[in-house]
């Protein structure tokens, strides 16, 4: 007969007390068998060391471990004597193994706190797990649960629940108190994983507590803290607390009496003695909410006033967290949740004992030690916090934590930093563990797993097997120690920090352990439990059950239930809603919703409207039906919706009907839904008529269908369209007043010349209103009879660059540009909406696009009463004269500035510098497209129809010089220029100031023969300024030959260009795009106040040349200083420069601070001086460098800039280039380059391209942020293999310490690319490198589920050779012999295992698995290789000898292969 299973005491692993065997005095004190509540602990007030008739004061299970303890002694004293005969017996047989450390007296004996030792009085401290309606669900030490009432929560809450109950019969209280009466929800004062000091008031026997509070609760661990009743009125909690003791950094629980005008009065439970909580330091978790009368908070004391009668209190959390107590008046006071100091007096197997206070003694048990201190040695001094005092103890003692979680009043969370997450949202309920390792055994009570390093579990003695399981070994069975098992995750042990674990295969093969996991709309099979009048009970699996209401036991009601469900019968049914707080779960099995494929409603959001899909009718009226969707949504289905007949509702539907129904209309925010019936039918067709084919101007007719009380609904002909006319509207038309209009229209009154204005496509009807006169015009408008200035009307279709484009007839079109719309453009309308009507006269004829012209001018349409216009009709460009202002509308911004439509066909240009009289940086977003402007016509070119045009004030007199032509140039001449395009020949170089363009052969770039001028011009980029010599010019052809040698400009004593170009440095007329953008960056450039001091003229060249630095015609030349081009002072004679047009240029000299003061007293003779020293410094400076520039190290942007024409496919110079910016800390620039060269390197690169995103990674993770980051990281994986950019992000995270994000990257690596051997391999190696061996073992069984079996050899031996690398050789050596041994004939593997074996340089390992892998059956080449193998490493690892027999061994094999062949 199979033995009983063991049930959990109340569904928590706590041991359920044992009926005693054989007691008779236990007999005839309580003959029921039944404990009695009231009785205290087996822990009574005096310990008596030999009690009256040989009785003892230990508990039954106290006095088992004892006996069984002795059996151990005995039995290891026996065999030490039997085994190691007479010289062997002096020798102690009978030490234990685990040894106890004391510093001198008696060990303590550390006790578990159970049921049984719990007593009224005692003073606890404990964490809040769930919040009741009416009371508070907590968890205490030792895997205990208790509860605490609403009524003993403080006495002011008390207080206020009797007076709300007094005075509930009355309405006609003052408001004045609602304040005070207002009682508050227990989920307003307090919180899950709230700690709490508490006292005991009851403890009841299993079964005998039946709470109204709890009893209807059908969770496990709520019915489990029935038993225990606990109190927190700061009463009895802090009673024994004298006034003596509240010293600064006292803590303790006290309660809000009275809301004053700066702060709370607290009641401390102390007499006479009161606290204050100021505003100023209350730290409540939800600033937006204040504490009220009755509320519990944890304060700690900040001083006490001199009348020794009000303490000043603060809660804040982190000074609670460190309030330590030192010293106290009497036992009483300790109160649990101190933070006192420690001293260790004694270690033992099953915890510590401690010193407290100096005087008091305590003990730790092995739930509450500490995971990041280290080994504890006796004497040593550390922090515990209070649990409980153990009641009946002379001297007293109390029972202390050593835990961080507990040190900081925190939920404990899986790692030992504190900072990760709580360990229930880690495991949560179902979750299975593959493997959890047995770290300590209890016989009679459970095991005590490692579930990972900084987290336990806890599994019951219950929950171990199937079967009942009478007791645990620790040496020996299935759960003897360090044995692994995998686990199911049950609940939570939550103030000890510990998961509830089960062993149970019945509990694996569970589908859903709690109602949260269940999904809606989920299909499931179930087991009846049993059934009621009210309803269906059915169990989905283990402790999860469902109801099915009647309406839902089928399709149609049922009369006779009980013949259909049987107990125990199968049932499929489908998930209606799912109330997880509830723990409860409605189903229905009504086949229609059971078969149907149609979509589900699960939240108001789901509905979306024309959505079809079932509902449930729940409720009938004669207006409406009210319908139930999934997950309570509802809605509703009015009269005319739900069918097409006018039956009534309550006759043709019944409660419990499945309807099929289509969403009309939904309101989320007001939780609304309105469905219809009729149309989610198969033949319903939309009544909305097709105006489509009505467009608005068109000029239609209708029949009166219906008289309203403002507008007319016509029925329109021949479209049966529904059109709408207000009576205002006719009665206009016809002249007549309204009130005649009605007296004289019927039904069927035809009424005709009306003109369609607008149009409702969704609804399917138009509003009509009167007919124009004017537009009887377009009845015979053709483009043989229009003419100049006639009035025709039509509607806009659509706006274009030009104007709007309106419809005139169904062959003609016209155009009305919106400087022809008004006369005065502030009081007009320019841009009229789409189709509105408007009509307009002709003012020019496209016969050949059957297009025309049209102006809605008042001047144009009414010449002889129109006012004079504001603005000016421009026909022509000869109607613009310089200077003159005008006004226009913005055609279009670009790069270069903006072009201004003036009139039809004539476009102003405004340059980018004559938009303001100041530096604008973002000065794009002041235009957008047809914006109003003002401005002044700069020029006007008539031959080329071009206009220029400034916002800018002042004198428009800006370019007094004419243009410079090519005869202006002279042989020998020196210009300035900018290259303007590069071609392998040469460069075209355009003079500044003139629109002339020369070519500079490769030839002239360098005085260097041999010089690679290929290279050369790659330094070059369009828009370098550049200077030039004028070699020979053309002036038939018009061609201009150019030099830059450096040799043509040496003896020059200023470098200066000749005179006759001096006129180049003004603003010239002739601008092209390349002359705007350098403005701008000259403008850009120019604020400094040194700057500030120089001319205009010299500021645009200064700046100009400043804005490309090192883009010169000698590329070695150093970079300009700003600093450098105002200085006013002589510089140093050690470093003279190079004075070149004025511009000071340094090689890598600064100015002498003592020349710069000698400088003020030099006379004219040290000027002539220092001229020569710089004539003849120049001379040593100046030299070739074009042609040397691919060998200099890059040190500007134009020398990146040079590079990168050249090798643009180079990831490297790419990304020497991000870091270039990097060093200067412009992380947007170098963020900005990368993305650059993502789009400039040639798509067929793809290594190259990965670099750059590789670098771009790695510049988001030391200066972006997460979210940063992630887009990066998104776009990589979406351009790159995607594997490779998780493992390479994997990787960084690595490199850079940043392990915790590391480890969650190769774990998202690892569900996505399960498949990859090399995902695993290297997060294996991720955790070897970290010291987490354990962890990357587990990964080899994990790999082995997700990947092909083709792959499990190579991952397995991937595994091997981290183990020989990082982790345990002899593990690495039993994985390949297991390899080996399945597969002998793989040659590779053998070679790897040599390999990492040659590693370890053991000679005789090596030559043991040569002479295993030489004895199989393998080919003569084969054979050599490992010969070969083996006698390289006898010379390099071995010996001669070694060598010789391996020569002996494989002339052997060889002689033995021919005999055999």
């Amino acid at each position: 007969m199979a033995g009983k299973k063991r049930t959990l005491d109340d569904g928590v692993s706590v041991q359920r007390a044992k009926k005693a065997r054989t007691s008779s005095g236990a007999s005839h004190k309580n003959p029921s068998g039944r404990n009695a509540p009231s009785v205290p602990s087996a822990m009574t007030a005096e310990e008596v060391d030999f009690p009256r008739g040989g009785g003892t004061t230990l508990t039954p299970l106290e006095v088992k471990e004892v006996r069984a303890e002795a059996l151990r002694e005995a039995d290891r004293e026996l065999f030490s004597t039997m085994g190691k005969g007479n010289a062997k017996r002096k020798r102690s047989g009978t030490e234990p193994k685990a040894k106890s450390q004391s510093s001198g007296k008696d060990t303590i004996r550390i006790e578990h706190l159970n049921y049984k030792r719990l007593t009224p009085g005692m003073k606890i401290l404990g964490q809040v797990v769930s919040i009741q309606p009416l009371a508070l669900v907590v968890s205490l030490p030792n895997q205990l649960m208790a509860h605490v009432p609403i009524t003993k929560v403080t006495s002011q809450l008390s207080r206020i629940l009797e007076e709300m109950d007094e005075k509930s019969s009355s309405s006609a209280d003052d408001s004045e108190n609602d304040h005070s009466r207002y009682v508050p929800d227990l989920s307003e004062l307090f919180r899950p994983g709230q700690y709490i000091r508490a006292v005991v008031t009851s403890v009841h026997a299993p079964g005998t507590a039946d709470l109204a509070d709890l009893a209807r609760s059908r969770d496990v661990v709520v019915k489990a803290s029935r038993r225990v009743e606990l109190s927190l009125i700061p009463e009895e909690v802090n009673s024994g607390v004298q006034t003596s003791d509240l010293r600064s950094g006292f803590a303790l629980s006290a309660a809000v009496q009275s809301i004053e005008d700066h702060g709370y009065l607290l009641d401390l439970g102390v007499p006479g003695v009161s606290g204050f909580l100021p505003f100023t330091d209350t730290h409540t978790r939800d600033s937006g909410r204040k504490l009220r009368i009755g509320h519990l908070v944890d304060v700690s004391v900040l001083q006490m006033s001199s009348n020794g009668r009000t303490c000043s209190m603060t809660d804040d959390p982190d000074t609670l967290i460190n309030s330590s107590v030192s010293e106290v008046s009497d036992v009483a006071s300790v109160l649990p949740g101190a933070l006192v100091q420690s001293l260790v007096t004694g270690i033992t197997p099953r915890g510590l004992n401690l010193q407290i206070l100096g005087f008091f003694d305590a003990t730790a048990d092995e739930y509450h030690q500490s995971f990041t201190h280290e080994t504890l040695k006796l004497g040593q001094r550390i922090k515990s916090r209070v649990l409980y005092n153990i009641p009946d103890t002379s001297p007293p003692r109390f029972s202390v934590t050593l835990s961080d979680h507990h040190l900081n009043f925190l939920v404990k969370s899986v790692t030992t930093d504190m900072g990760g997450s709580p360990m229930m949202d880690a495991f949560s309920l179902g979750t299975i563990l593959d493997s959890v390792k047995v770290k300590h055994v209890e016989p009679e009570r459970g095991l005590v797993v490692e579930v990972q390093p900084s987290l336990d579990g806890f599994v019951h003695i219950s929950q171990v097997a199937d079967d009942h399981t009478p007791t645990l070994s620790v040496a020996s069975g299935p759960w003897r120690l360090a044995t692994l098992h995998r686990a199911r995750v049950i609940g939570y042990h939550v103030f000890d920090g510990i998961l509830q674990l089960s062993l149970r295969p019945s509990v694996f093969e569970q589908k859903f352990l709690q109602a949260g996991e269940i999904q809606l709309g989920e299909v499931l099979k179930g087991t009846i439990k049993r059934l009621t009048e009210s309803a269906l009970f059915v169990t989905i699996s283990g402790n999860v059950d469902g109801v099915i209401w009647p309406n839902h036991y089928a399709d149609v009601p049922l009369k006779h239930p009980a013949r259909k469900f049987k107990v125990g019968g199968s049932i499929k049914c489908r998930v209606l809603t799912i109330e997880p707080e509830r723990r409860r779960v409605v189903l229905t099995a009504k086949k229609t919703l059971l078969d149907a494929s149609l979509s589900i409603v699960t939240s108001y959001e789901d509905a979306k409207i024309g959505l079809i899909t079932h509902g449930v009718v729940f409720g009938v009226s004669d207006r409406v039906l009210k319908v139930e969707f999934f997950n309570n949504v509802k809605g509703v289905i009015p009269a005319r919706e739900a069918s097409e007949t006018s039956a009534k509702l309550t006759e043709a539907f019944s409660p419990g009907k499945i309807v099929k129904v289509r969403i009309i209309a939904t309101d989320a925010h007001n939780r609304r839904i309105i469905a219809s019936i009729r149309q989610a039918t198969s033949t319903f067709s939309p009544n909305v008529t097709d105006v489509s084919g009505i467009s608005v101007g068109d000029i239609v007719q209708g029949v009166v269908a219906e008289l309203q009380k403002t507008n007319i609904v016509l029925t329109l002909k021949p479209s049966e369209a529904r059109a709408l006319l207000s009576f205002a509207t006719l009665a206009n038309r016809d002249g007549i007043t309204i009130p005649e209009l009605k007296a004289s229209l019927k039904t069927g009154t035809v009424v005709d010349s009306l003109m369609v204005l607008s149009r409702d496509l969704e609804k399917g009807f138009v509003i009509v209103g009167r007919k124009p006169k004017s537009t009887k015009l377009n009845a015979a408008l053709s483009l043989d009879t229009v003419v100049i200035g006639q009035v025709v009307g039509g509607r806009v279709i659509k706006h274009g660059r030009t104007g709007a484009h309106v419809k005139l007839t169904s062959r003609i079109t016209g155009s009305l540009h919106p400087t022809d719309t008004c006369d005065d453009y502030d009081a007009g309308n320019p841009f009229p909406a789409a189709d509105s009507v408007l009509k307009a006269v002709v003012v020019g004829i496209n016969k050949s696009t059957n297009h025309l012209a049209l102006s809605t001018r008042p001047s144009k349409m009414f010449p002889n009463n129109a006012k004079p216009p504001v603005d000016r009709e421009i026909i022509n460009i000869d109607d613009l004269k310089a200077g003159e202002t005008v006004r226009g509308f913005i055609k279009s911004v670009s790069e270069h500035g903006l072009f201004v439509m003036l009139g039809r066909g004539i476009d102003a240009r405004v340059q980018i510098k004559e938009l303001f009289d100041e530096y604008i940086k973002d000065w794009k977003s002041r235009f957008v497209a047809n914006q109003l402007v003002s401005g002044r016509i700069l020029s006007v070119d008539t031959t080329n129809k071009k206009v220029e045009m400034t916002f800018r004030s002042g004198d428009l007199a800006r370019d007094p010089s004419k243009p410079l032509s090519l005869s202006d140039l002279q042989e020998g001449q020196k210009v300035r220029g900018r290259v303007k395009r590069i071609e392998q020949y040469g460069l075209f170089i355009q003079i500044e100031g003139s629109k002339i363009t020369g070519l500079c052969h490769k030839s002239q770039l360098s005085d260097d023969k041999e010089a690679d001028v290929a290279v050369a011009l790659r330094t070059f980029r369009e828009g370098d300024t550049i200077r030039a010599i004028v070699l020979s010019r053309d002036l038939e052809k018009r061609q201009l030959s150019l030099g830059l040698k450096p040799s043509y400009f040496t003896g020059d004593e200023d470098a200066e260009v000749n005179d006759d170009a001096e006129h180049l440095q003004g603003d010239s007329n002739v601008t092209g795009e390349s002359d705007v953008e350098d403005e701008m960056e000259a403008s850009s450039e120019s604020d400094g106040p040194e700057e500030e001091a120089v001319g205009r003229d010299s500021e645009d060249s200064i700046e100009d040349d400043f804005s490309r630095p090192g883009s010169f015609m000698q590329g070695g030349l150093p970079q300009l200083s700003v600093t450098d081009l105002h200085s006013h002072e002589p510089v140093s004679t050690t470093h003279m420069p190079l004075k070149l047009e004025g511009f000071q240029w340094f090689s890598n000299g600064t100015v002498s601070e003592e020349d710069s003061q000698s400088s003020s007293s030099s006379d004219s003779e040290d000027e002539t001086e220092s001229r020569k020293k710089r004539r003849k410094k120049r001379k040593e400076i100046e030299q070739d460098l074009t042609a040397d520039m691919h060998i200099r190290v890059p040190e500007s942007t134009a020398d990146f800039e040079r590079l990168l024409l050249g090798s643009p496919n180079s990831s490297y110079l790419w990304i020497q280039y991000m870091s270039f910016y990097l060093q200067m800390s412009e992380i947007d620039k170098a963020r900005a380059t990368g993305k650059r060269a993502i789009q400039t390197i040639n798509f067929r690169e793809e290594q190259e391209k990965l670099n750059v995103w590789i670098a771009l990674l790695n510049l988001e993770n030391v200066y972006g942020s997460d979210a940063s980051m992630a887009v990066v990281f998104k776009d990589a994986a979406r351009h790159n293999e995607s594997k490779t950019i998780h493992l390479r992000l994997a990787s960084i995270f690595d490199d850079s310490q940043k392990f915790e994000k590391a480890e969650e990257q190769y774990k998202r690596t690892c569900k996505k690319f399960g498949h990859s051997s090399k995902v695993w391999t290297l997060f294996a190696e991720h955790y070897l490198r970290r010291g987490q061996v354990e962890e990357a073992r587990r990964l080899l069984s994990r790999s082995l589920q997700s990947l092909e079996k083709r792959k499990h050899i190579k991952t397995i031996a991937r595994f091997a050779q981290l183990e020989y690398k990082l982790g345990d050789s002899e593990r690495g050596r039993t994985i390949f012999e297991g390899i080996v041994d399945s597969h002998p004939k793989r040659w590779d593997m053998w070679c790897i295992y040599i390999d990492m074996e040659a590693k370890q340089g053991e000679i005789q390992k090596l030559r043991t698995i040569f002479n295993r892998v030489l004895a199989i059956k393998m080919t003569s080449h084969k054979a050599k290789s490992f010969f070969k193998k083996w006698l390289d490493l006898e010379r390099k690892i071995g010996d001669e000898e070694g060598a010789a027999t391996v020569k002996r061994k494989a002339i052997e094999w060889t002689q033995q292969a021919a005999v055999a062949s």
